[in-house]
């Protein structure tokens, strides 16, 4: 018998009105398949008086375009008033123009460091003696042979991916790698990427990406220029 795949969305009730609890696992599209199929064929569930709906997204940031298609999906109960979409700990849940992905081109070189809020696509090398420091995740499409420091502030479950890793250091977090020269050549052969696993930094393939951090996917419209 195959395993049930558990709801993306659990709705639970209180006095104040309907929770809405979207697992952060999920990729945001499912989600809202499965939203609007709830609210599309609850029947008389969602009918009745005015209610008040707290939608908790956890631990991810939505853009404004899905914030956008969130909020339409609701209206299709005029009954149902969100009051509130909360991330967890009081974070913000929107991905504003300062917190998304950026693309840069160029070459980091020894003694330069480069800054960003949000997570950073570079078409380009870090070279040894440069460093990049991120809140969310880094990519890299080219040779990562700097120091690397992703999820700036907090945040575990960024990531640093390359198409060549061979860092001289890679922090996630507060959780820093262990010295270039015990890396098994074996393990960061090819394009792969870094991230938090047990309180340690591990590297995997890049095709496994999807597995481990499943609710990383393609959205064109989060790059900018």
């Amino acid at each position: 018998m195959g395993k049930v795949l558990r709801p993306g969305v659990t709705i639970k009730g209180s006095k104040d009105g309907l929770h809405f609890f979207l697992d952060e696992s999920r990729p945001f599209s499912t989600l809202l398949s499965e939203l609007q199929y709830k609210l599309e064929n609850a029947s008389t569930l969602f009918d009745g008086p005015d209610t008040y709906i707290y939608i908790k997204i956890g631990d991810r940031k939505i853009t404004r375009e899905e914030e956008k298609e969130l909020r339409a999906l609701f209206a299709l109960r005029k009954n149902l008033i969100i009051r509130s979409i909360e991330a967890v700990d009081g974070k913000s849940y929107l991905v504003d123009e300062e917190d998304g992905i950026q693309l840069l081109a160029g070459t980091i070189r020894s003694g330069q460091v480069l800054e960003h809020r949000g997570d950073l696509l570079l078409l380009g090398d870090l070279n040894p003696g440069g460093t990049i420091r991120c809140t969310g995740s880094i990519y890299v499409l080219g040779a990562l042979r700097g120091l690397a420091h992703a999820g700036g502030e907090g945040d575990e479950r960024a990531i640093i991916a390359a198409s060549l890793l061979r860092p001289t250091q890679l922090r996630i977090s507060d959780v820093v790698s262990r010295p270039p020269d015990q890396w098994d050549e074996s393990e960061i052969s090819g394009m792969n990427f870094a991230y938090l696993l047990g309180g340690q930094i591990a590297v995997d393939k890049m095709h496994h990406l999807s597995r481990i951090r499943p609710e990383i996917e393609w959205k064109e419209n989060r790059f900018r220029k």
